[in-house]
């Protein structure tokens, strides 16, 4: 019964009156009007922002929103704005407490260096958000007193919030727990960081735009909802971790898997960060998106806000991503099981721009050593002009080949013309191609209008061919394979590749890759 009287509120279509509505927020908002007094008292400059502090704005404002949200305060002309004041208090509360912890908790996230010093662009984020803090509450109490709320800040005090934090961490004496197969694990945790890191080539725009430019990136590429997907990708990671590999015994051997969740957690709390600030840019700051209420008087400009988005929150988890991958790129190296896999050669002109380009992209991305074998000569699979020499010993193998096949063929006697020769050369093509062993690429083929005289008809029969072979009018068809050799991960999307037909079909058009392969099409 008391549940349903307290839900009572929120169900009925009545329209509750102003006079008591105001009595319901003074006594729900007291507390955060206090805070809001002390912020906007002090000038944040001159105040140590703490987590006890953020902490309890961020608590006060959630629960008011809440409030106000249900009795449809956003859309009533009187109470709109302090509504919109409150969500502002919240969203700016909550990224200077994530940036409060982001300091704290850097020596513990053995972040690999960068040029860029990110514990002074973390202290100077925090200073703008405090100040943006303190604009908007100032804001808010003024307009508490418009609604007739009441003030009480005399019970307040900066005091209430210090963090006296004494020095250093307690005794670590839980025994490390055992898992059966960690490198399996870890390598699962390095490669689906090597595929996040795949999809967030929007966290890199910032290197190639000018500040100036910061407001075309929205919504393309930098929107909430890119950003919030990329959190959670991030977010599952870091749990992944923990689940895992987090106090094993093979995290306590080897010294870059705590480096690589502190990348993994720096960049989840920037993307924290970024996603919160976008939402409050395309929500507030947008002239063709989301609520007015503060337009007219925002407490922060645009630019001042994408500036701490894109310098900042988007910049850092663009470099420590980076930072992030090139370790993976290590531990994959470290932990990989080594195999050999055989897959055809490329069925269109063998490994030319596209079909090699794929391969070291691959291999590249898992940051590898592999090797391509192909007839004793051994290539560096990450390096797409060392594979396309392999294309010289495909293509002398099929001249080998096609000698072999035309010399087991009926050929004409006697001394031919130019007419007859065309006609032998016509009729053995057709035939090889009706046994499957040669793909046309144009028809009608066009053949060389003078036949060299020199050598046995077999010997010119086979040069012309070969001359079809190189204008690229025809293929051959044979049964060729490459050998690579290395980390079985990476051979196992070389396998994938290869059974996808090298993203082409056998004419040479691009067909579409498997998910699997997904990153390949960033």
């Amino acid at each position: 019964m008391t549940a349903e009287k307290n839900l009572a509120p929120f169900t009925m279509s009545a329209i509750i009156g102003d006079q008591e509505f105001t009595h319901l927020i003074s006594e729900r908002a007291r507390r955060l009007l206090q805070l809001a007094y002390l912020l906007s008292e002090k000038h944040s400059n001159f105040i140590d922002l703490t987590r006890p502090l953020i902490g309890d704005l961020f608590s006060q404002s959630v629960q008011l929103e809440e409030l106000l949200d249900a009795y449809g305060a956003r859309n009533n002309r009187r109470w709109s704005k302090f509504r919109s004041l409150t969500a502002t208090i919240k969203l700016f509360s909550d990224a200077c407490y994530k940036l409060l912890h982001i300091r704290h908790a850097l020596p513990s996230y053995l972040l690999l260096p960068i040029d860029q010093d990110f514990a002074a662009s973390t202290a100077q984020s925090i200073i703008d958000t405090g100040e943006i803090l303190a604009t908007t509450t100032h804001q808010f109490l003024t307009q508490a007193s418009r609604l007739g709320l009441s003030i009480e800040a005399d019970d307040i005090t900066m005091e209430q919030f210090a963090e006296p934090l004494p020095a250093g961490r307690l005794d670590q004496d839980r025994a490390a727990r055992k898992v059966k197969s960690a490198s399996e694990t870890i390598t699962q945790l390095a490669t689906a960081y090597l595929n996040l890191a795949a999809e967030s080539d929007l966290l890199h725009i910032v290197e190639r735009i000018e500040p100036s430019e910061y407001a075309t990136c929205i919504p393309d590429p930098i929107s909430e909802d890119n950003l919030r997907y990329l959190k959670f990708r991030f977010h599952s990671l870091q749990s992944l971790y923990d689940t895992h590999v987090c106090e094993t015994e093979i995290e306590c051997l080897d010294a870059n898997l705590p480096v690589l969740r502190g990348h993994i957690s720096v960049v989840y709390h920037l993307l924290e960060i970024a996603t919160g600030l976008i939402h409050y840019y395309e929500r507030h700051l947008n002239i063709n998106t989301g609520d007015s209420s503060l337009r007219r008087k925002p407490v922060i400009t645009p630019q001042t806000l994408l500036t701490l988005l894109m310098n900042y929150s988007v910049a850092y988890a663009g470099m420590y991503l980076n930072q992030g991958r090139s370790l993976c790129h290590v531990i994959l190296r470290r932990y990989a099981e080594v195999g050999t896999v055989t897959v055809p050669v490329p069925c269109y002109r063998g490994l030319h721009v596209r079909p090699a380009t794929l391969i070291a992209r691959i291999v590249r991305h898992y940051g590898s050593d592999v090797k391509m074998e192909l007839d004793g000569q051994s290539y560096d699979a990450s390096t797409p002009m060392d594979l396309f020499r392999a294309n010289e010993k495909i293509n002398a193998q099929k001249r080998r080949w096609l000698l072999m096949e035309i010399g087991c063929l009926p050929l004409p006697t006697g001394n031919l013309n130019h007419e007859q020769i065309q006609t032998a050369i016509t009729d053995i093509v057709s035939r090889l191609a009706k046994q499957g062993k040669l793909i046309f690429y144009q028809q009608p083929l066009r053949l060389s209008d003078e036949f060299t005289q020199e050598g046995i008809l077999l010997e010119i029969i086979t040069a012309e061919i070969i001359h079809l072979l190189a204008t690229g009018q025809i293929d051959i068809k044979t049964d060729l394979t490459i050998t690579f050799t290395g980390d079985k991960r990476v051979l196992s999307d070389l396998k994938l590749l290869a059974k996808s037909g090298y993203g082409e079909d056998r004419f040479g058009n691009n067909i579409a890759l498997p998910k699997e392969l997904a990153y390949l099409r960033r």
